[in-house]
């Protein structure tokens, strides 16, 4: 065995390890990374690049078929050249992966599979030993395959093969409506596959507010993606050459068939093979590793941060997460993670979807006393000219203080208007301070006026029940 000795390993090269790894090298530490490979990590090779690569496209031709709302003749089939779509999604891939390993190799890397022996000692592949009395593990996350029967005999498509493929099947059912199976199934039937989404609750996206949900299912089904909402999965066969997939609908059971199936049902960390026990790391493995504010695991000379904690499978969390777990392992410190902010993140389906901060559902679950505001594009001057009229912003605030806890947003480029409200809040903006702030006329920007100015309407003001409370807490006192 070879040995070598760091003063911090980190496990794993994707976004959240590289960037605990230049963390912690600024800071003065020997650092050493390790990965099975490929290099480059989820999202550029797997996840948010290569997929938003490919929902360009399919955005590019859901715009030249509506085009004609806005005078615009286009004489001909519009099609999708997937070979072309394909060679340029791989094209842009290998762009960004080169300059990620080009940052990678600037540390000393050292590829095969990981496994801890003890809490102070890793092996990599059959003939090298890490020492380190710190590590980080960033090993990501892998897809899930569910079981129901019958789906792995008949063949399905995961994540990794639909930003694969070179031809679009003629139809397909996803399985799942989360916001993989949300922006890929959108996808697939903008490029002309005849696409059936089945999900198990009401309406898609059920991690988010209900009024998303709806509305996004909506705007799917108005846009020829059938929803099978309320379904129970029962089984899947090949018959004739299609895939057939069983479902229950209430008490009715009913057959989808299709050339192809999507699997989107998810990812689970990936901490298979690394012998956490060894080092004294408590972990599940469908949930991932615990870990604390300061990214420590239950042995605090070993943190842990992205997708493999099962918290925030967000890569700008994941990033944010490893450069506080390099600071802390590095100068043992007890900097805390703040997720006040985050999770802010967002889905490229059409229309986007953000959020930043808490959601109704948070608020309300948490007991807070807030007030709301909501606007709809289909009554914003710009959207109506731009002809992007689908969609709402709403913006809550704290009732008493203003401070603002949390937006959403579901319409046109809500991927970029989320910033301002997500800049708001990092300063603990209140409704008040964020009327003050000047909006360009006409911009879709200003929509996030007029939610506000609902909130510092509403906010400061005693409602009913305050009164009814306050009198009572006045009779008891006396």
């Amino acid at each position: 065995m070879k040995s070598f000795e760091y003063d911090l390993v980190i496990v794993g090269a994707g976004s959240g390890g590289y960037a605990a790894a230049r963390t912690a090298r600024d800071l003065g530490a020997s650092v050493a990374l390790v990965d099975r490979g490929p290099l480059g990590g989820l999202c550029i090779l797997r996840g948010c690049m290569p997929s938003k690569a490919l929902i360009a496209s399919s955005d590019a031709i859901a715009g030249a078929r509506s085009a004609g709302a806005l005078g615009i003749r286009i004489d001909g089939t519009i099609a999708a050249d997937m070979p072309f779509i394909a060679e340029r999604k791989r094209r842009l891939i290998a762009e960004f992966a080169e300059y990620r390993i080009d940052g990678i190799n600037t540390f000393p890397t050292y590829m095969g599979s990981a496994r801890f022996l003890s809490d102070g000692e890793l092996q990599v592949g059959d003939d090298t030993v890490l020492r380190a009395p710190k590590f980080v593990i960033a090993t990501g996350s892998i897809t899930s395959s569910p079981a129901i029967p019958g789906l792995a005999e008949a063949g399905y498509l995961d994540t990794d093969a639909v930003l694969e493929l070179e031809a679009v099947p003629q139809s397909v059912v996803v399985l799942g409506g989360g916001y993989t199976a949300c922006e890929l199934g959108q996808f697939l039937a903008r490029m002309g596959a005849t696409t059936t989404m089945v999900i198990r609750s009401g309406h898609l996206l059920t991690e988010q507010d209900d009024d998303i949900g709806d509305a996004l299912t909506r705007y799917y089904r108005e846009d020829g993606i059938e929803v099978v909402a309320h379904a129970s999965f029962e089984g899947v066969e090949l018959r004739d050459g299609k895939k057939v997939v069983h479902v229950r609908v209430g008490d009715t059971s009913r057959e989808i068939v299709a050339d192809e199936i999507f699997n989107a049902l998810g990812r689970v960390p990936n901490v298979a093979g690394l012998d956490l026990e060894m080092a004294g790391v408590a972990f599940d493995a469908r949930k991932g590793i615990g870990v604390d504010l300061t990214l420590r695991t239950s042995n605090p000379r070993i943190f842990a941060v992205g997708d493999v904690t099962g918290d925030y499978p967000l890569v700008h969390v994941a990033i944010y997460q490893g450069e506080i777990a390099a600071r802390n392992a590095v100068v043992d410190g007890s900097e805390a993670a703040d997720y006040r902010v985050f999770p802010a993140h967002t889905i490229f389906s059409d229309p986007q979807i953000a959020v930043v901060g808490r959601s109704e559902k948070q608020l309300q679950r948490d007991g807070v006393a807030y007030c709301v505001g909501r606007y709809d594009f289909a009554d914003h001057g710009k959207a109506m000219c731009l002809n992007t009229t689908h969609g709402f912003v709403k913006m809550m605030a704290d009732r008493k203080t203003g401070e603002i806890l949390g937006a959403s947003i579901i319409g046109p480029q809500a991927s970029e208007l989320i910033h301002e409200v997500i800049v708001a809040m990092h300063y603990r903006g209140t409704v008040d301070e964020f009327m003050r702030i000047p909006h360009l006329h006409p911009t879709l920007a200003e929509i996030w006026t007029y939610p506000a100015e609902t909130c510092a309407a509403a906010c400061g003001k005693k409602t009913a029940e305050d009164q009814m409370i306050e009198v009572a807490t006045s009779g008891a006192h006396h």
